[in-house]
């Protein structure tokens, strides 16, 4: 038993140690920023029409500035079409974007503001929307999120490669909610690149990405993560996908440490969902992709339950060895500290207050994944500010 017990630790650690060190410095050596497609010249082309679709819910705050935005971008008046989905809005969403698009700067704006009167869900939304889309490219974004003036051009010109199904913006946050968000997400765009080399990024993020109407397929009612699995289903059926820097969605929500942790939550239940619907993608038919997906996406939507499996082992073993006791109690001092951390994060090094991100995250994710194995965690959404703790 005692060796059966150390063979499982072992594994444990071994997964750990490559999902968390070995696999980001391998996308570290194949991570480059590709050359964009030359807009410039692109310019004078037939573009095509894109509808850029933003499902809202309670969004009163920022959907003006979102409208404002829109109206701003670089791209000629009459290929570009706007919908805001109010779905079931309890507030002045509609009204007020309805108010903004009148304004004398926003008068050319082609716009639409759909009104559901009952909450059915993001993914209600896009089912319902999609379809009656006419424009070839279709891009999704949040209310909360500005899109770069010049990101409809570079969308448009990675589409001339008719395989493209799929185009990744970078993701930017104006005011990180703590030092190890921030951290967060500057590795994650290294990441982004890294699977991009690989074959493609691994899901696009709900801020902002745009794919081909025709590759659209309806999502399973209880989708968690659409914007992982309507993208990687595209992929999956022989389009590809890529990851463009030169295009920003740039959050301006500033979300606090405990909204963090439930949209942590929330994300590692569909991690668990995405998995599990999307096997085919660990095939070795896709190569470069397959092994992203295990090493990446795939450990994590399990990586709870292993440092959870590792922990308890520890703790078995512990009966018969300090070492193990040791090990056992020290981790349980680091989740109690990462759970008081965030009170003292202005007094803390950085490192600790990474680590504490990082700890707080995996406890969060651990919470989402049982949830979503006993059945709690729908697929229906709501802002992160009105989330259950």
């Amino acid at each position: 038993m005692v060796i059966l017990l150390l063979s499982l630790l072992a594994l444990c650690w071994i997964l750990v140690v490559y999902h968390h060190l070995i696999f980001p410095l391998i996308l570290r050596r194949l991570r480059k920023v590709k050359s964009a497609v030359p807009v410039s010249a692109f310019r004078n082309r037939d573009l095509p029409e894109i509808t850029l679709l933003v499902p809202a819910y309670n969004e009163v705050d920022v959907i003006a500035d979102k409208v404002r935005n829109i109206a701003s971008l670089d791209y000629p008046r009459d290929k570009l079409n706007l919908i805001i989905a109010c779905d079931g809005c309890t507030d002045d969403t509609a009204i007020k974007a309805l108010k903004t698009a009148a304004e004398p700067e926003n008068k050319h704006l082609q716009i639409e503001v759909a009104v559901f009167p009952e909450n059915g869900g993001k993914v209600a939304i896009l089912n319902k929307l999609i379809p009656t889309i006419k424009s070839e490219i279709v891009g999704l974004s949040d209310a909360s999120a500005l899109i770069s003036i010049d990101a409809l051009y570079n969308a448009a010109a990675q589409f001339t490669d008719p395989k493209i199904g799929v185009v990744a913006p970078t993701y930017r946050i104006l005011q990180p909610g703590s030092e190890g968000e921030a951290a967060y997400w500057r590795y994650q765009t290294g990441v982004k690149l890294g699977e991009a080399a690989l074959g493609a990024p691994m899901g696009a993020h709900g801020a902002l990405y745009f794919f081909r109407r025709e590759a659209f397929c309806p999502l399973e009612a209880d989708t968690i993560n659409d914007d992982f699995i309507l993208p990687m289903r595209m992929v999956a059926d022989g389009y590809r996908a890529v990851y463009d820097t030169e295009i920003v969605a740039l959050e301006l929500e500033q979300a606090t440490t405990q909204m963090d942790l439930n949209r942590r939550k929330r994300i590692a239940a569909g991690n668990l969902q995405q998995l599990l619907r999307l096997p085919k993608l660990l095939l070795p038919r896709y190569k470069g992709i397959a092994f992203s997906f295990f090493s990446g996406k795939g450990l994590r939507a399990v990586m709870p339950l292993i440092l959870l499996c590792q922990l308890l082992i520890c703790a078995l073993l512990s009966v018969d060895s300090i070492f193990m006791l040791a090990l056992t109690l020290l981790q349980l001092a680091v989740i109690i500290g990462a759970a008081i951390a965030p009170n003292f994060e202005n007094r803390l090094p950085h490192a600790l207050n990474v680590l504490s991100y990082l700890v707080n995250g995996y406890r969060s994710s651990l919470e989402g994944i049982l949830r979503y194995l006993v059945g709690l965690e729908k697929g229906r959404w709501k802002r992160v500010s009105e989330q259950e703790i």
